[in-house]
């Protein structure tokens, strides 16, 4: 992962609403929706569009249109490769 993606990575993360709108999707496992996440956390729906937009730019989060609805889910391979770089900076 190079520099600009890791910063990139790391102000989407610098959010709380961010951070906890990860940890909503996490605990489904497969994938949540937009209104899902509504009801699980107190923000108004276009705010927490904001911030999916945020994380979807980052490729922590991947969108997948279904019908009308876009269903999100977590991107793992972006997520560990993200932990690669931050424990490479610890080791270096």
């Amino acid at each position: 992962m190079n520099i600009k993606k890791a910063e990139k990575i790391s102000k989407a993360l610098a959010d709380p609403n961010r951070l906890q709108i990860l940890k909503e999707i996490k605990k489904k496992e497969e994938c949540l929706y937009c209104s899902d996440l509504q009801d699980m956390i107190d923000l108004a729906q276009p705010s927490i569009s904001h911030h999916l937009k945020q994380l979807t730019d980052t490729e922590i989060v991947v969108a997948e249109k279904e019908g009308r609805n876009v269903k999100y889910r977590l991107n793992n391979k972006v997520l560990d490769e993200y932990i690669d770089f931050l424990e490479s900076l610890k080791k270096a």
